[in-house]
């Protein structure tokens, strides 16, 4: 039997595996990639009996490698928060998926381990830019405002070090980024002893300086839209950038595009954090995908920037989307009760574990 992980390779991603692989260690084959790489299991040759760890990953982007691996006898656990229209009901499946706002896959993790890891599970909340929901769960741990901030710029760093168009762009590829992180049970002692954070984030921090000094496109109160050229520090800040102004001014939505090589746009669009959600209705309008907090776009082509600025202009984001699938079996967004057993403790495949 072969265990697989895939995630996203953003901190949300790296910090669920990370966490399970805690909880339950195994050596594993790793199979990640930067933020745009969505289409993983594409990737993944498994066959009857092997076991598939997926973190962080669109299941509806992923819906048909998914079906092919489940009918050749993988036993998948799948944790995300991306919206998925329905999902696929099969023995082999173990589904933890919810799309709210202020869920990650990493706090799902934390709630199927009964809290298990949870400095692994702040790391990537607060990487995946929900920081009232880290700062809750911190709070509740008993975790010093001095740590949660230290774990907030490691989050943030690992999270920033995800973006860009190849791994020529990023300061260390996420997979071997993943090998350091494993090493460390407490993220702290990583920062202790490990220069690469320290490193991310000083280039973080002048990649940001150069985005904030381009002026947006469009802004007033409802929200704001800013254009970056194509360069390796655009690439590498798009991400970070669009946190920074969403926490920065939480009544406005956000839109960052920046320009590709071939021609057109990268799109990352943040709901207003005071808001109920919608950059996922948005940004599925224009073929792209996400949550309802914070969703993206490929490629936009240049013939539809101002209709997408238009439609960015024009979106009620007052109105929430429904975001809560329990389980493999039954209706979409259904519910299925789990089954017994402590935090982490075994589940008959196709059932929800937390």
């Amino acid at each position: 039997m072969r265990h697989i992980d895939v995630c996203n390779g953003d901190a949300d991603g790296l910090c669920a595996v990370l966490q399970y692989r805690l909880h339950s260690p195994a050596r594993a084959d790793l199979i990640t990639g930067l933020k745009r790489d969505i289409a993983l299991l594409d990737r993944v040759s498994a066959g009857p009996g092997d076991e598939l760890l997926v973190c962080d990953i669109s299941m509806q982007r992923n819906r048909t490698a998914l079906l092919r691996l489940l009918e050749q006898g993988v036993r998948v656990r799948y944790f995300d928060h991306h919206s998925v229209a329905d999902v696929p009901v099969h023995p082999n499946l173990q589904a933890h998926i919810e799309f709210g706002a202020a869920v990650c896959s990493s706090l799902l993790m934390d709630r199927h381990l009964g809290g298990a890891q949870r400095a692994w599970a702040l790391v990537g909340a607060y990487g995946d830019n929900l920081t009232e929901a880290a700062d809750a769960l911190a709070s509740q741990t008993g975790l010093p405002q001095r740590d949660r901030a230290a774990l907030r710029r490691l989050g943030e760093a690992i999270n920033y070090n995800a973006y860009g168009e190849d791994e020529n762009d990023v300061h260390i590829a996420p997979a071997r980024l993943y090998r350091v992180m494993e090493r460390y049970r407490d993220p702290l002692d990583l920062l202790m002893h490990e220069p690469v954070a320290h490193q991310l984030d000083q280039q973080l921090q002048a990649d940001l300086e150069r985005a904030l000094a381009v002026a947006p496109v469009l802004q007033d109160e409802r929200g704001s839209v800013v254009v970056l050229p194509d360069a390796p520090w655009s690439r590498r800040v798009l991400g970070t950038l669009a946190n920074r102004l969403a926490n920065e001014s939480p009544l406005r939505a956000h839109a960052l595009l920046k320009a590709l090589r071939g021609g057109g746009y990268l799109v990352s669009v943040r709901a207003p954090l005071a808001g109920q959600g919608g950059a996922d209705r948005l940004c599925g309008r224009f073929g792209g995908s996400g949550r309802t907090a914070a969703a993206g776009i490929d490629h936009l082509p240049e013939h539809e920037l101002a209709i997408f600025i238009d439609a960015f202009a024009a979106t009620d984001w007052s109105t929430p989307r429904s975001g809560r699938t329990q389980g493999t079996a039954g209706p979409p967004q259904g519910s299925l009760t789990p089954t017994g057993g402590g935090p982490g403790a075994a589940r008959p495949w196709g059932r929800q574990g937390g």
